[in-house]
């Protein structure tokens, strides 16, 4: 059983298939009725009018109708299209089981608990018969397909056939007068309209369902007796003629199956079982753990079945469909009808190459799966499910292409599949071993081989390779250096499709394709939502596959899309231009042409052939959203600027390229606000002065107008704004103006105007005119500002413009492909008619001119007229040339038309250095050396664990400013940031660039390290601890360069963490006052720190005095023992030593029990400050490795406060010789 798709819901009572679409209607025991499409898995809709249970639904054959009776007592029609019930038919007086359209007729037939059966017409809305008979609840009805018969199944134990032909008659018109009187006399005294042919008695219990067979003269049935019966029937009487037993409980439907001499039941006992017409016997049965079965549905036209239960329903087919075949060259072999059939693409002719019999198998799926083809040895290799997997090996004889009907033994094995990988050698799959045997013509092991991956399935990968299938991978694998070649995750394959060069495959699985080079190097995946049914190769290396409903295609690049739609499901072979050979799934063989311009389009484009684009694009009808989208996403937005029409969308591409005019003219048309601005915005951009301030009128920025004048200088124009604003009454516009101008006089003016005297006076007084300020101050009387006392005035003038007059230069470079040969489209045939012009065109150029020009550039006026070339042949007169005696037209190359023009290219802008650095660094420092912190953090925190960057950041800037110089260039320009790099040498290449300078390096962690011994020393504790943190806290952004120093660098962590560790703890003693017992402890973990001979001896004097003051001796007289081992240089340590120790001697007792074993070796947890014995669990830090206690995981490491103690990391990296 294929399962197609499954839904989840309440108890399904009825279920239709659609006749062409692939959609099924479930009616629900909760009074809904669902419509799924089964292909794409997609509720489409729900029809919820029912008061309580809908047991029957039912599909009209062709218009968008559909019928529905529930326990409501109710019948109703619905229009899918319109989304509701058009009517309801009333009648029935109980629940109703089941409804069923008539093929042809308007008829409905519908079975009730009312013990009757109905007939209605749905076009005028009555009951047209009433059928009784039954003596207790109708289970189902349903019209034969062909004749004009109905079954129904009751729970009075029988099956009734009712003949319904004068239904037939009395619905035709009658044609002759004596028919019309005959049925006017049935009117009026009730005549019979549909009479029980048969009555079928053997059930021993209510009959459940009863169907006939679409063609044959049968009718099965299925009661509570759990039982199915075959019932068969003539003209005058009907009769049992076999008993199928096996279901455990209620039957509750049967169904033949539309192509098959198959019978397909369901039962509440949770099964579904499959049955043969012809021997009676059971063929499969598929059980469900907890739901009863109710409902069966076939499918008209399909191979599809349906069954409802008590949680939902599910679609599935019994066999696969899928016809075995192989591809080699121009032949296709496949299996159809147990023949093996060969047909060739180049003549495109089929014969029946050799018979393939089977013997009665027993159940299902046992057709060919694959075929594999030899085409040296002309052998194939048929491989399918019989027996748990097995396989035949047929040699085709020379002469027997054609005639076909020559039986010959083939060679068996088993195996799950089998594969040639060489001439006259074939791979067999041994699963339970997880081998492949190799195997000869004749059937012998020639080797054998282990796999690399436990494989279930292997397909052919070019001579003597294997592609091995796991769940969750592929592998492809050599057998004669029993080599894996190429590894790649990928979802359950199902096909490996080569393409013709065997350089590229696509592994195609339910719902993905993912395409690899030859060695299995990912190249790109493509996800499906309905599923990949097959694939082949185009010529270009463009991967074309089909969908249940699609053929659509791949690019190299992953982008794919849609050629064509398909009513039915196709199997591809080949594909050979435009043509798709393919196979359906009755194993006939057909040619699909398709138009393959649109992908080839997009290939040219992806390939950078734009002289084929070119011709593409002038010849072809390419055009529609999808294409202008894809060139405009793929930046390509001039090419896209020749498809489109519309102007909106003309303007925005023409924007996106540059193209000025293109936007001006697009513009024009649209004319509106937004577009305007957004015009003189790109112009502006450009440095286009003349189109910005065209921009600007044209919507009337008086203001932008104004500011653009200010910058480009140019005060005539500035000094007619003011007039504009002086017109309009825009006091503010006029002063900014004048503001522009910098002229005070009309300054002052303005502001007198609008009545601003005081500011008028003060204004005129500071600019030093004396005159106004005078009439100013008599006009103002009393009320005279005053200035202020000190202050120095500035004058407040516009700056003078750098650039001043029209436009920016702009560098000349060659026109785009695309622009040069797409401008010519447009213009048709503008070149022939401009050569036919008036003969004096030469008037045209002024030359008096020529001085003006603004870059003196008189080439650029003769570039397209080539005015100079007319005089040739008068001028070469005077110049004695001699002709060369040269061989005959040796092919000398022209150069092309573009050399002329070939004017400067504009470099394109290389990667910025911060980029290079961090794309080729996993170093830390690199990366916060370019300012890239997040990702400088990211590796830190995957290396060494570290989650608390705030004693980091400090340096992190320091590195970032360190590795960058800055310079000036002059005042209005942007400062230009130099990167310095390390190891940078004149001789270098100046491409390559070299790693970022660091201004931490090894040697200043050195120095740091003494200066920690001697503050140790002279113990300066406070100070130690803060130098022997910052060499923890350099360390993760060091970088060295041998491997020797890297060593150098993990010990050094090493010895500051030993140092951070016992400093912290000798703090911690100091600052208690009140707990000897602590102190002690603490004073003898710091013994136990690793540290230098010197301070190790001061920490056992420091450890000895305290335990002794504290009348430990015992313990005190330990740390003497220790200290005397030690050769104390100073003799004053050594006297005080063997002065305890004497003492000790005396009284071996401790006053105090410390938690310290000195005996058993121990290290000191970092944060609780207690020993953890060997033996004991612990976790540690990542970067500085100090222990702790098992319930510090998670905490913040207190010895270098950066890593989190018990995280995962992947270890230091601080030099490029550990990554090479």
């Amino acid at each position: 059983m294929l399962t197609k798709f499954e839904t989840k819901s309440n108890r399904v009572k009825g279920l239709s298939f659609h006749t062409k679409r692939p959609w099924i209607l479930a009616s629900l025991h909760s009074g809904v009725i669902q419509l799924w499409d089964y292909r794409m898995g997609t509720l489409i809709d729900r029809f919820d009018e029912h008061d309580g249970p809908v047991r029957g639904v039912h599909f009209h054959m062709s218009q968008p109708l559909f019928v529905s009776g529930g326990d409501d007592y109710k019948i109703k029609v619905w229009n899918y299209k319109l989304h509701r019930c058009v009517f309801t038919l009333l009648g029935h007086l109980d629940y109703i089981r089941t409804v069923q359209f008539h093929h042809e007729n308007p008829w409905i037939v519908s079975a009730s608990d009312d013990q009757t059966i109905r007939i209605w017409n749905w076009q005028s809305r009555t009951c047209i018969s009433v059928l009784t008979g039954h003596n207790h609840y109708v289970m189902c009805a349903s019209f034969h397909p062909k004749e004009d018969l109905v079954v129904s199944a009751s729970l009075d134990q029988t099956i009734r056939v009712w003949d319904i032909s004068s239904l037939n008659k009395k619905t035709a018109s009658p044609a002759d007068d004596i028919l019309r009187l005959s049925q006017m006399n049935t009117d009026l005294f009730g005549g019979v309209d549909a009479v029980v042919k048969y009555v079928l008695e053997g059930h021993d219990r209510g009959v459940n369902w009863a169907a006939f067979h679409p063609t044959l003269p049968l009718i099965v049935s299925g009661a509570d007796d759990r039982q199915l019966k075959l019932w068969r029937m003539n003209e005058t009487k009907a009769w049992e003629v076999d008993t199928f037993r096996g279901h455990t409980n209620n039957v509750s439907c049967v169904m033949f199956h539309s192509k098959l001499d198959i019978i397909v039941s369901n039962s509440e006992d949770k099964s579904i079982r499959v049955w043969d017409v012809t021997k009676r016997t059971g063929l499969q049965t598929f059980r469900r753990e907890h739901d009863r079965f109710w409902i069966l549905a076939v499918h008209p036209e399909m191979n599809v079945f349906a069954a409802g239960h008590d949680s939902g329903m599910v679609v599935f087919k019994l066999e696969r469909e899928r016809p075995a075949f192989a591809v080699s060259g121009n032949s296709l072999f496949y299996v159809k009808d147990r023949f093996l059939r060969y047909y060739d693409f180049s003549t495109q002719k089929e014969t029946q190459v050799i018979p393939i019999r089977r013997p009665g198998s027993t159940s299902l799926n046992q057709s060919p799966r694959t075929l594999s083809y030899s085409p040296t040895e002309n052998a194939v290799l048929v491989c399918s499910d019989l027996d748990g997997g097995s396989y035949e090996l047929y040699v085709i004889p020379k002469d027997s292409t054609g005639r076909g009907d020559s039986l010959q033994e083939a060679k068996k094995g088993l195996g799950s599949s089998a594969i040639f990988v060489a001439r006259n050698r074939f791979a067999v799959l041994d699963k339970s071993n997880n081998q492949v045997l190799i195997k000869n013509l004749k059937n012998e092991v020639v080797k054998k081989s282990g796999l690399p991956i436990p494989t279930d399935a292997v397909f052919y990968a070019g001579t003597g390779n294997l592609l091995c299938r796991s769940e969750d991978r592929v592998v492809m694998f050599d057998l004669q250096q029993r080599l894996v070649l190429g590894d790649l995750h990928t979802p359950l394959v199902k096909y490996a499709v080569w393409s013709n060069d065997m350089e590229s495959v696509a592994l195609l699985s339910k719902h993905t394709i993912i395409i690899a080079d030859k060695k299995l190097v990912h190249q790109c995946t493509l996800h499906e939502t309905i599923r990949v049914k097959s694939g082949a190769w185009d010529d270009n290396g463009v991967f074309i596959y089909t969908t249940l409903n699609h053929i659509k295609y791949c690019l190299p690049n992953g982008d794919c899309g849609i050629i064509q739609t398909l009513e039915v499901p196709v199997y591809m072979t080949k594909v050979s231009g435009n043509n798709i050979f393919c196979l359906d799934r009755d194993g006939k063989i057909k040619t699909i042409v398709i138009d393959g311009t649109e992908y080839i389009f997009k290939l040219c484009l992806l390939r950078k052939r734009y002289d084929q684009v070119m011709s593409m694009i002038r010849n072809s009808q390419l055009c529609g959203e999808a294409v202008i989208a894809y060139l405009q996403q793929k930046g390509f937005p001039e090419v896209a600027l020749h498809f489109v029409k519309d102007e909106k969308t003309r303007f925005n591409l023409a924007i996106e390229s540059g193209n000025i005019q293109i936007a001006v003219a697009s513009a024009k048309e649209i004319d509106d606000k937004d577009h305007w601005y957004r015009l003189g915005v790109e112009a502006l951009r450009q440095g286009n002065a003349g189109i910005v301030e065209y921009a600007y009128q044209r919507t009337k920025n008086f203001e932008r107008l104004s500011f653009l004048y200010l910058v480009t200088g140019n005060l005539e124009k500035l000094s007619k704004m003011l007039k504009i604003a002086e017109v309009k009454n825009d006091v503010m516009g006029q002063f900014h103006n004048a503001l522009y101008l910098g002229d005070v006089r009309e300054h002052v003016k303005i502001l007198e105007n609008a009545g601003h005297l005081p500011l008028a006076y003060v204004t005129a007084s500071v600019h030093g005119l004396q005159d106004v300020a005078e009439r100013l101050a008599a006009e103002l009387g009393d009320d005279v500002p005053p200035l202020p006392e000190g202050k120095k005035p500035s004058l407040l003038m516009p700056p003078t413009p750098v650039a001043c007059g029209g436009d920016w230069p702009l560098l000349r470079v060659m026109k785009g492909i695309f622009e040069g040969g797409l401008d010519s489209i447009g213009r048709g045939g503008a070149d022939e008619e401009e050569e036919g012009a008036e003969g004096d065109w030469g008037e045209d150029l002024d030359m008096v001119d020529v001085d003006g020009l603004q870059n003196g550039d008189v080439a650029a006026i003769l570039e397209d007229g080539e005015v100079a070339e007319e005089n040739e042949d008068e001028d070469e007169g005077g110049w004695d040339l001699e002709d060369l005696e040269l061989p005959v037209e040796a092919e000398t190359p022209k150069v092309s038309a573009n050399a002329r023009s070939s004017v400067f290219v504009a470099p394109t802008p290389g990667m910025p250095v911060s980029q290079i650095w961090t794309q080729k660094s996993s170093l830390a420092a690199d990366h916060a050396a370019a300012g890239n912190f997040d990702t400088a953090m990211r590796l830190l925190s995957r290396q060494l664990g570290i989650r608390n960057f705030a004693p980091l950041k400090s340096m992190f800037l320091d590195l970032h400013t360190g590795s960058h110089s800055y310079l000036r260039a002059f005042s209005s320009a942007p400062v230009v940031s130099l990167a310095i790099e390390r190891g940078w040498s004149e001789s270098g290449s100046p491409n390559v660039r070299c790693p970022p300078a660091l201004v931490f390096n090894f040697s200043q962690l050195d120095e740091k390290l003494k200066a920690g011994y001697k503050a140790t020393t002279t113990g300066k504790f406070t100070e130690a601890l803060r130098l022997f943190l910052s060499i923890l806290h350099t360390i993760p952004l060091i970088v060295v360069e041998s491997r020797r120093e890297v060593d150098e660098v993990k010990e050094l962590i090493i010895i500051a963490k030993e140092y951070v560790l016992g400093l912290q703890m000798e703090l911690k003693r100091r600052e208690m006052k009140d707990n000897p017992v602590r102190q002690q402890e603490l004073a003898a973990y710091f013994t136990h720190c690793n540290l230098q001979l010197p301070h190790l001896r001061l920490a056992l004097l420091n450890a000895m005095t305290v335990c002794y003051k504290a009348k430990n001796l015992a313990t005190a007289a330990n740390f003497a023992r220790r200290l005397l081992e030690t050769n104390p240089t100073n003799e004053n340590q050594a006297k005080t030593a063997r002065q305890v120790l004497q003492a000790a001697e005396r009284n071996m007792t401790d006053a105090a029990q410390l938690n310290y074993d000195f005996r058993n070796p121990f290290v000191t947890c970092g944060a609780t400050y207690v020993p953890i014995y060997r033996g004991q669990k612990d976790v540690s830090c990542p970067y500085c490795t100090t222990r702790f206690l098992p319930s510090q995981e998670g905490q913040l490491c207190t010895v270098c406060d950066l890593a989190v103690v018990g995280a995962d990391a992947s270890g230091l990296l601080c030099s490029p010789s550990q990554i090479r």
